[in-house]
């Protein structure tokens, strides 16, 4: 399973506030429920992070097994 790795304050640390991020429409607010909800987002929400923050994925995401695995 994708695991996040504090993503909101990676962004909130770049200078984008929930508020901003919204506003500025740079990210849906569903899709930052989901990532409150450590629920799964497209690679287009990622790559939009990435740009914001000046990151790489692997610094917001890694994969862990499930507990069934």
């Amino acid at each position: 399973m994708i695991v996040y790795h504090d993503i909101l304050k990676k962004l909130s640390d770049a200078g984008y506030s929930s508020y901003k991020i919204q506003h500025q429409k740079l990210i849906p607010g569903s899709t930052l429920n989901r990532i409150r909800q450590n629920e799964p987002i497209n690679t287009t929400t990622i790559d939009t992070i990435c740009r914001l923050c000046k990151c790489q994925p692997k610094d917001l995401l890694s994969w862990k097994p499930d507990e069934r695995e």
